[in-house]
């Protein structure tokens, strides 16, 4: 069997091509059956957006397990494992209960209990956790019972750590896009460079997770015109932990030969079957820490720990002047300075330069977060091919727009910025008014909810 570079390609091709085709009509749906919510005072988008894209992430899943069974090089995941048909059968699960969910809000305990037999159905059908490698022990078997509790456990942590980051447009999209592609890296290193046959199906989750952010992303971004809702981020976070679990439950670290040496020389060598379980914890770790910061933030204020608030990270980068987009941007380098850092370790974890490296980039992120009001400007020669705000502004122009040229001031809503007049902030457009994000929304709704006043806990 060739190395099938090309399957792989054209596996996250056609999952990436299905999920942005169906993301437009999924759009009109969800407006047409009025699953966008009114703004609640937690939001940072300032018009009424529709959910409900997890319906074209779950046709880009579809696709592309259809396409890979139909594909040379791929189609023997199938035949030996029954590990997609478990991701399969969990992820419709996931995704029906995130989909009524985006509609109807469903009790939060509920949405748990419906993600723990999500994780039940995959453990019946084979996508468990049988043992785990430990440094200078060797590999520890699993009962059961054991196997299947931590196999629950990390799909349901996953899960919501993934709905828990999406708090900004493109946020968890990307976030999970970078963290599959480092995943996918060392998946396929595993099949093809120590000829392990069991990474092959998390090697193939990978490059689907891969398809779904990839297409859904050019409607998520900023502004975003449709959300993924609970249906989409606890789609792609179940897809993320079953490649985890498959290529940690089912990768027999002995086949690696890293038994071999000291004990020292054997804990050195375990550290790429450990990276698995860590890669997840790329996408857990900023909102981890965001989660401990909100508890300890709303106990010591007298609030209940669950109480909504707009203290998140996110929120405190747009705060401290950092823009939408650049918000994003600073938490997708952290994301891949974690998720590579992590790869690039486990492959070369003797060499010193990696850790400089990764020093040094760290550095660069907290530069990066304490110039917020810096705005990246083009070189001359690429003025004609950058988007405007990327342009260099001549200082006449700037004097026009306020209006020095013809002896009359800026509009009074009008406010100065660092390259000319910026315009005063827009209402809120309500649900039923042309030019919701570009389209009709369906009913009339003359106003929202007081801003300052929290709603629900689901964004």
């Amino acid at each position: 069997m060739g190395q099938p570079v090309r399957d792989y390609l054209l596996t996250l091709c056609v999952t990436a091509a299905v999920t942005y085709l169906l993301t437009g009509p999924v759009r009109k749906f969800a407006i047409a059956v009025g699953a966008m919510p009114a703004i609640r005072a937690r939001d940072v988008h300032r018009e009424p957006t529709p959910r409900l894209g997890g319906i074209a992430m779950f046709g880009g899943l579809c696709a592309g397990l259809i396409v890979a069974d139909h594909l040379a090089n791929l189609d023997g995941v199938f035949d030996l494992s029954s590990e997609p048909r478990a991701l399969l059968s969990g992820a419709a699960l996931i995704w029906l209960i995130g989909v009524l969910d985006d509609k109807f809000e469903i009790d939060a305990l509920i949405k748990l209990g419906g993600q723990m037999i999500a994780a039940a159905v995959m453990v019946l059908q084979g996508l468990t956790i049988l043992w785990l490698p430990i440094p200078g022990v060797g590999t520890v078997a699993l009962t059961q019972w054991q196997g299947t509790l931590l196999t629950v456990a990390l799909v349901v942590i996953t899960i919501n750590a993934v709905n828990f980051v999406d708090g900004l447009d493109g946020l968890a999209a990307g976030m999970v896009l970078i963290a599959s592609a480092a995943f996918f890296l060392y998946t396929y290193r595993l099949w093809y460079g120590h000829t392990i046959e069991a990474a092959a199906p998390a090697t193939l989750f990978t490059v689907i997770l891969m398809g779904m952010c990839l297409g859904f992303l050019p409607h998520n971004m900023h502004p975003a015109r449709i959300f993924m809702g609970d249906s989409g981020s606890m789609l792609i976070g179940l897809v993320l932990a079953a490649g985890a679990i498959s290529v940690t439950g089912q990768v027999d670290p002995d086949t690696m030969k890293i038994f071999e040496g000291s004990e020292r020389q054997a804990t050195h060598a375990m550290l790429p079957v450990f990276i698995p379980l860590l890669l997840p914890l790329t996408i857990i770790a900023i909102p981890a820490a965001d989660l401990v910061l909100a508890i300890v933030r709303r106990t010591w204020n007298g609030q209940s720990p669950f109480a909504a608030d707009r203290g998140h990270l996110h929120h405190r980068l747009l705060e401290i002047g950092h823009s939408h987009s650049r918000s994003v941007l600073i938490m997708y380098f952290w994301s891949a300075l974690i998720a590579f850092g992590a790869v690039g370790y486990s492959v070369h974890s003797a060499s010193m330069w990696i850790v400089l490296v990764i020093v040094g980039l760290s550095a660069l992120g907290l530069i990066l977060l304490l110039m917020p009001r810096f705005t990246p400007r083009a070189p001359l020669w690429a003025q004609r091919i950058v988007p405007p705000r990327y342009r260099r502004r001549r200082r006449q122009d700037a004097e026009h727009g306020a209006g020095a040229t013809d002896g009359q001031q800026a509009p009074p809503d009008a406010q100065m910025g660092q390259d000319g007049p910026e315009p005063a902030p827009r209402a809120p457009v309500a649900a039923g008014v042309s030019g919701v994000n570009g389209a009709t929304a369906v009913g009339p709704r003359s106003r929202f909810t007081d801003r300052r006043k929290a709603g629900s806990t689901r964004r």
